[in-house]
């Protein structure tokens, strides 16, 4: 009787050591294990590198300074080419080989799709990635935190003013014909569905496609006096700079994901006029903003290039991960690191960024958007925050 009871007293001794070891994976002593996934070597590789290098920079801060309760931050960064496929392989890696605590900011939607049901077999959280897709926090998950307002969100809730604004009779929308490009469609059809208007026209582009031509064509013929952009970033340019050339100079209308300096530095003087949404504000050099231009200028010091708002992402990703790790306290653990974000707010930054609050039931910190135009070669914020 007695012996039974013994085994079974192991066994389930054994099954709580186990769970706590799962919980406390890329824990030491004196190191937290960080992973994150980018596309280092795709289409939107400087995306990529921009939010690789934010996250170093402040990894190295807090490391200097000691760390979170006496553990420095080590960073592992995968690269997936912009490919759901090589997602689930560098997630594996990380989650798997490397044993990460976290991932954090991966950027790309269906990259984060395809990778989180690896992370998630092994009680990994998906934290703040760089995408603005609902599936970052819908279904409600514990191991998933998003901080990007949706795309479904930016355009539901600008849209129909933009419409209203510029008295626009027709709209149509060329899209990146996948989840994200799918994102920013539907989000403006419900926009539109509220002044009881649909898209005049609406053409798709797979991803990676550098031809644009016979989608402005179509466009141009239907009378479009707005398109609304599922584009990033070449994609943006090419679209634009096709339409430009033909003459077809309607107001164009961009998601987050076109919000990088990147489209005008490589679009030129055609990209003046594009208007996304967007929530951290481009860090210029010479910002009116003290705390931003010190800040820019320490980036630009250590990575000899100028910071843009991926860069930003990439920073304060880290940032808001070091919050909730500091507050989950020395006994770092999945369930602690949740437990502490759960009850954590996070205020406006020098970034421009609204506050952000998380809880059990929300994790997505903000709903907020404002827009910012492209003038003379600069992005200009020309709105307040606003919420659907």
């Amino acid at each position: 009787m007695m012996k039974p009871l013994l085994s079974a007293l192991a066994a389930a001794l054994g099954l709580a050591s186990g769970v706590a070891q799962a919980q406390s994976q890329g824990v030491s002593k004196d190191e937290i294990l960080v992973g994150s996934i980018q596309d280092l070597s795709g289409p939107i590789a400087a995306f990529g590198k921009a939010v690789r290098q934010g996250m170093l920079l402040r990894v190295e801060e807090v490391n200097e300074q000691g760390g979170v309760h006496g553990r420095k931050l080590k960073l592992l960064v995968e690269d997936d080419g912009y490919d759901p496929k090589k997602a689930v392989l560098a997630a594996q890696k990380l989650v798997n080989q490397d044993k990460v605590f976290i991932v954090v900011a991966h950027t790309g939607t269906a990259q984060n799709n395809a990778s989180m049901p690896i992370q998630f077999e092994k009680n990994v959280i998906n934290f703040l990635p760089v995408t603005a897709a609902r599936e970052m926090y819908e279904p409600l998950n514990r191991l998933k935190y998003s901080f990007a307002v949706t795309y479904y969100d930016q355009m539901r809730t600008w849209l129909p003013k933009m419409v209203k604004d510029k008295g626009v009779k027709k709209v149509c929308t060329i899209y990146q014909d996948d989840e994200f490009g799918l994102e920013v469609m539907r989000g403006a059809e419900a926009g539109l569905k509220t002044l009881n208007m649909e898209f005049t026209e609406k053409t798709s582009y797979k991803r990676g496609a550098t031809d644009f031509s016979s989608q402005v064509a179509r466009m141009k013929g239907s009378g479009c006096e707005l398109v609304v952009m599922g584009t990033i970033i070449r994609e943006t340019i090419g679209t634009i700079g096709e339409a430009r050339k033909t003459g077809f100079n309607p107001v164009f209308f961009g998601s987050s994901a076109s919000y990088t300096w990147l489209i005008p530095k490589l679009g030129g003087k055609a990209m003046d006029g594009l208007i996304s949404t967007m929530g951290a504000q481009h860090p210029y050099l010479d910002e009116a903003s003290q705390p931003l231009r010190h800040w820019a200028t320490k980036y630009k010091t250590r990575f000899n290039e100028d910071p843009d708002v991926f860069a930003v992402y990439g920073y304060v990703i880290i940032d808001a991960f070091l919050k909730g790790a500091s507050k989950a306290g020395p006994n770092l653990s999945t369930d602690s690191f949740i437990k502490a974000m759960d009850t954590i707010t996070i205020p406006p930054d020098i970034f421009g960024s609204a506050e952000a609050t998380f809880s059990a039931t929300k994790r997505l910190g903000s709903d907020a958007s404002r827009m910012s135009q492209i003038v003379d070669g600069r992005w200009k914020v020309i709105s307040e925050y606003a919420r659907p």
